[in-house]
Order: C-alpha cells, then structure tokens, then sequence
C-alpha cells in the first residue's frame, strides 16, 4: 500500500514533535515537513504532494481555519487543539479528523484509519471520470455527464442527477480528488457543482434545475473565472 505524505504544522513544540514520533511510528505514514506557524508553511505546501495535514487550530498571526481557507490544494486535515469547542466549526471545513490535546497514539492512528477509508472510499473512479457508488455489495455507475450537483449532508455526500440522487460516505475533499477541475467546481463548502449544469447565476447563489445553491464567498473567484462570460 502507498504510504501517505504527512505535514505537521502546530505552534506547541511539544505537541508538534508528539505528533512527529507518531507519523515515524506509523508504517504507513511519511513525514515530509514540519512546521512551527502557518506562515512558512503556505508556499511549501501549494508545491508538495501531501497526504495529510496534521494542523493545530490556535497559532499566531494565521490560525488553523484561516490556513484551511487559503490551500490551493486539497489535502485531508486532521485539526489539533486543547478545546473541544472548536469541533463543530472544525466539521464545517470538511476536515476528517479533530485531535484533542494530549494526543494519543492509538487515538491517533483512529485518524488515520479515517483517511484510509475515504482515499479508498464508497466511490471509486476511472478514467472517464464516471464515479461508481457503492450499494450494497455491488458498485454502481454515475456517468459524470449525468452528475448536476454534490452536497455534503454531515459524514456522507448526495449527488444528484436529473432524476435521483445517489449517497455515499465521504467526504467533499474526497470527492474533489477524484472529479476533473475542468468539469466540476466547488462552490461553497457544502456543495460541488457540474458547470454546464449552471441555468442562472445571481450575487450569492446559482440555479440547477430549479435548486437554488449557495455560493461561498471564498469560491466565488474561481467559479467566475471558469465561465464563459460575456
């Protein structure tokens, strides 16, 4: 099996190196770089190939959720943080994971079991873009032609077509791994959306077949910048 890459980026020197003796520990893991704020990690992380991003929440001038906002890649997150408070705004960022501090070994390797099950997911793809959804023992095919939108509903994702929907345990992360960019774009962190299955954009929302789709402030650029617009 292909060893997962691994950045650590967390403000605590000693909750920063635990987390380090846990991804040499781990056969399956490889740790590639390890920081001490967000700031140096940025450029590097835009560049590398990373698996996993084991990322404390509270750090100075950029904190864990503003760092989620700006990757322009899109590894699977893990957040490390001394208050359980921070979990349901955590969920909202589509991370896999929400480490609590002191960290565990085995309470770490449940994390890391998670991202294993979602790079091998309920949805597989191929070459044609087509995903096949898991139902029952038998997988189903979802032609990507045929695929108008994706929403996050909690642990598990809808994907819609003209006429049913489909459900699968994943993630959106997941998913943007497996969809072509040139097909398909994220619009909000709750929805990805088949762009010429767009009917009507206006300010803050657009139209898929009569559903009304929130778009998020933070993907607004990209969704512009993909159209064809006159």
């Amino acid at each position: 099996m292909r060893k997962l890459n691994c950045v650590v980026i967390d403000d605590d020197d000693i909750s920063r190196q635990i987390v380090e003796k846990f991804i040499e520990k781990a056969e399956i893991l490889t740790l590639v770089q390890s920081y001490s704020n967000a700031n140096d990690a940025i450029n590097d992380l835009a560049k590398a190939d990373i698996d996993i991003l084991f990322l404390d929440v509270e750090m100075p001038e950029v904190s864990g959720f503003d760092l989620i906002r700006n990757l322009t890649t899109n590894p699977y997150v893990v957040l490390i943080t001394s208050k359980p408070e921070y979990a349901l705004d955590a969920f909202e960022y589509d991370v896999v994971d929400y480490l609590l501090k002191p960290i565990t070994y085995p309470r770490f390797l449940k994390a890391v079991n998670k991202v294993q099950e979602l790079s091998t997911s309920t949805i597989a793809g191929n070459n044609s873009e087509d995903l096949f959804v898991k139902h029952n023992s038998r997988y189903i095919k979802i032609p990507a032609s045929e695929i108008q939108w994706i929403e996050a509903i909690g642990d598990y994702v809808e994907i819609w077509t003209a006429d049913r929907k489909y459900i699968a345990h994943t993630t959106m992360k997941a998913l943007e791994k497996r969809l072509s960019k040139a097909i398909f774009v994220r619009v909000h962190r709750s929805y990805i959306v088949r762009l010429n299955s767009i009917t009507e954009i206006e300010d803050s929302t657009l139209v898929i077949n009569k559903k009304v789709i929130p778009i998020g402030k933070s993907f607004r650029d990209e969704l512009m910048a993909q159209l064809n617009l006159i």
